[in-house]
């Protein structure tokens, strides 16, 4: 130990441009790798930030509670792992520095695959796999704008086969969602998801029967009646084996696949989480509000089939 005093952590930005930097000209570390790092210590630090917690005063527990949010979130472990070994890296410069003197993240342990989460697929296979849906069946439309909207807007199954048709709005892109325990909450809808749903709205409307029970639903059976959560697990299953995709694929899947895309590309963590209708077993606090407008910029920003229509 010495007893050299600890440099003043006043310019944060500059803490993490000089750690990229260090990353890059002394450690060789790829763009890709650097850019993943610097997300990783955005998330944390607008983390503490909201907390009112001072970088120099970030402990195991700070990190560990950031951890456990990101579980909750669905994320997996691969992901969880880069982004221990991204805030670990930054700690390590911090002290190198002699901005701090003792690393939160020195005693973490990475996380293990002991409790499997739900494969998460690339941005391709999300493609792919949309792209393998037989048009060529009468439900065909109704397919694809199940999986375009599953993966879209995050939704939980059971959210998607009880969406009212009265909680979509096609102008405004924008769903309605009831989510569980009975609150609602509102989810931007991709142009992608709204283009096939308004096609899938015009099957829809020459149905022979629909069902008086299941007329106010959005997706309906061949039948005319509700849609089952297993019926569209067999339809994500399926469409998945037709990609050749070799994970296991689940509907939960796609929204796996939402949330993590959405990380990833550095998306503000309340924003995934008011989209996800999730409240943090780590903190069990009440998350603020956050309107639609934020969520859409969000969205646009950091989610593949909201970016394509932007660049």
């Amino acid at each position: 130990m010495t007893d050299r005093p600890l440099r003043p952590l006043t310019d944060i930005d500059k803490t993490v441009t000089d750690f990229t930097d260090y990353l890059l000209l002394e450690r060789g570390f790829s763009p890709h790798t650097l850019a993943a790092y610097s997300t990783d210590v955005r998330h944390l630090l607008t983390y503490l930030d909201e907390r009112g917690i001072r970088l120099e005063s970030c402990r195991r527990a700070d990190i560990e509670g950031l951890l456990c949010i990101i579980h909750d979130m669905g994320i997996g472990t691969r992901s969880q792992a880069r982004m221990l070994a991204g805030l670990r890296a930054y700690f390590q410069f911090l002290r190198m520095e002699g901005y701090i003197a003792d690393d939160p993240v020195e005693l973490i342990d990475a996380p293990t695959r002991g409790t499997r989460l739900p494969d998460v697929l690339t941005r391709e296979e999300i493609d792919t796999l949309v792209a393998a849906i037989d048009m060529t069946k009468r439900e065909g439309r109704r397919n694809r704008a199940i999986a375009e909207t599953l993966y879209g807007s995050g939704l939980r199954v059971s959210e998607l086969v009880s969406l009212p048709l009265g909680h979509v709005n096609l102008e405004e892109e924008y769903l309605i969602v009831d989510g569980k325990g009975s609150k609602q909450r509102m989810v931007p809808l991709s142009p992608v998801a709204a283009a096939e749903i308004r096609l899938w709205l015009d099957e829809r409307a020459d149905l022979p029967v629909i069902k008086p029970e299941s007329g106010h639903l959005l997706f309906l059976n061949r039948r005319g009646g509700a849609l089952s959560r297993i019926m569209v697990f067999y339809i994500i299953r399926d469409a998945a084996a037709a990609a050749g995709i070799t994970k296991t694929v689940s509907p939960h899947t796609l929204r796996h696949s939402f949330a993590t895309h959405l990380l990833e590309g550095g998306a503000n963590l309340r924003a995934i989480q008011e989209m996800l209708g999730h409240e943090s077993l780590a903190t069990t606090e009440l998350y603020v509000h956050l309107d639609r407008s934020h969520l859409r910029k969000e969205l646009l920003l950091h989610h593949p089939h909201f970016r394509q229509h932007v660049d």
